[in-house]
């Protein structure tokens, strides 16, 4: 069955209480920046920044945000890099994973919107698949659909927040939702420097979200405000600067974040959690911080 809300009147009926719960994640998956570097422009944080990666630099940053996970009670696998994906770094893009309603772990593959990132998903295909996940693909290859650098679970909840606007089309959530059996929240993106909902959204707990309200259009706010009781914000520097709003949060209890964000920082503090800071400037220059530098796995 499929369940996707689009405005605040879809939601009659809705109520985040009443969504099933949702087993929170059992490990992380990374990918070592071995090839990792800058070298076209994808995203606004990507121009001018060609060859400019210090690659020792990005490996001890990558190494602390992997040791912040692991720190956080999450054990951390890798993925074989491969020569030539420089962006294959980002694990958040290439699949969406989860479990259905009957415990069935399921990877849905993504459809990328640059030729270079769509060379990347079928390592990750294999990689699922080899750990007995269902792997699945939309019926549309021509719908774009970056993961879940777009597709972004509720903590604790069968409740998907979908991201589209820049790299993912909102046909693609019809068949995300009946994959994983659970409602979607589309979430328009408006601002090209959020480009993934990731990096303008991050829920906290299941009851507070994190975000940089300008990169939504008016009817995403009304959702995210009408189901989140407590909704906090980023200001502009430590949004784009410091993508703040790209962190992770682990069980809800601990959150990874760029380092130098001491706004979010309080405001993570105060909902309860552990704030684990670290340097991902290196990434910063290809779009990314630490939520796009994982996939949580299950």
């Amino acid at each position: 069955m499929s369940r996707v809300y689009r405005t605040v009147h879809d939601l009659k009926g809705f109520s985040l209480k009443s969504c099933a719960s949702m087993p929170e994640p059992t490990g992380v998956l990374m990918c070592p920046p071995d090839h990792y570097d800058v070298v076209d422009v994808k995203n606004p944080f990507m121009a001018g920044q060609a060859g400019s990666v210090n690659r020792g630099l990005a490996r001890r940053q990558w190494e602390d945000v992997k040791a912040a996970f692991e720190r956080a009670g999450k054990p951390v696998d890798l993925i074989e890099p491969l020569p030539g994906l420089e962006d294959m770094v980002f694990c958040a893009n290439q699949t969406f994973v989860g479990v259905t309603p009957r415990m069935e772990r399921v990877c849905l593959l993504g459809q990328m919107r640059h030729s270079s990132r769509r060379r990347e998903v079928p390592a990750f295909a294999a990689y699922f698949q080899s750990r007995g996940y269902r792997v699945a693909s939309l019926k549309d290859p021509a719908v774009l659909f970056e993961g879940a650098g777009d597709a972004v679970w509720h903590p604790s909840k069968r409740l998907i927040w979908g991201g589209h606007g820049f790299r993912t089309e909102p046909e693609a959530y019809e068949e995300v939702s009946r994959l994983f059996d659970a409602p979607v929240v589309l979430l328009k993106l408006v601002n090209e420097r959020f480009y993934h909902l990731d990096t303008c959204f991050c829920p906290l707990t299941s009851e507070a979200v994190l975000i940089y309200p300008s990169a939504f259009d008016a009817a995403s706010l009304e959702l995210i405000l009408k189901i989140f009781p407590v909704v906090l914000t980023a200001g502009e520097t430590e949004a784009v600067r410091r993508m703040a709003c790209n962190a992770a949060v682990v069980d809800s209890r601990a959150a990874i974040v760029q380092r130098g964000s001491p706004s979010v920082a309080r405001h993570m503090a105060v909902m309860g959690l552990e704030v684990i800071e670290v340097d991902t400037t290196e990434f910063i220059k290809a779009g990314g911080s630490v939520y796009c530098l994982k996939m949580f796995t299950y």
